[in-house]
């Protein structure tokens, strides 16, 4: 198949006008690399902007995270942040959802819009108390899960996250 650079350039550049339009995942200190790496395809995949709040437990460029997102990488909208602070001085106009095995409310419930921003913990020790307490408990979401679970794997957790508000939205942008 022949691709015309300029039609490709041109979908891209409809694409990306989604991205101002769509929700945001953030990632907080992620720690394992496939997982990230999956979820970068699934952001390109979705319209959604991935948001990597520093420091990252690996090398951006390691071989396992490029594995996982194929070539994703050059699709997806990434955003780096060297810490939370900078991150939350970022989304200042944008509502909130943390997403822990601490919450409450469940995302079903919830009403998402254009402009949310669905944030995740590292794998193994999840987002800051202090961060979970300063928000309003409505926005501390937790995935349903058979009693006595820990936890799901980050990677699904976001996946189940996107198709929920991504569903809201009525699929927009998807074909």
């Amino acid at each position: 198949m022949i691709y015309n650079t300029r039609n490709l350039h041109y979908q891209l550049a409809l694409v990306r006008r989604y991205y101002l339009n769509m929700l945001h995942i953030a990632l907080f200190e992620p720690e394992i690399p496939p997982n990230t790496g999956n979820i970068i395809r699934l952001c390109a995949n979705t319209v959604y902007q991935l948001h990597l709040i520093h420091p990252l437990g690996f090398d951006i460029n390691d071989k396992r995270m490029r594995r996982a997102g194929l070539d994703y990488h050059e699709w997806a909208n990434i955003s780096h942040y060297e810490n939370l602070a900078e991150f939350l001085a970022k989304q200042q106009n944008n509502r909130i959802f943390a997403c822990s095995t601490h919450g409450t409310a469940r995302p079903s419930d919830t009403h998402f819009e254009k402009g949310d921003v669905l944030l995740f913990g590292p794998e193994t020790r999840g987002l800051p108390a202090d961060l979970l307490q300063s928000l309003d408990q409505q926005r501390v979401l937790r995935l349903p899960m058979l009693a006595g679970s820990r936890s799901m794997n980050l990677s699904n957790s976001v996946a189940v996250m996107i198709y929920e508000s991504w569903r809201q939205l009525d699929f927009k942008g998807a074909i």
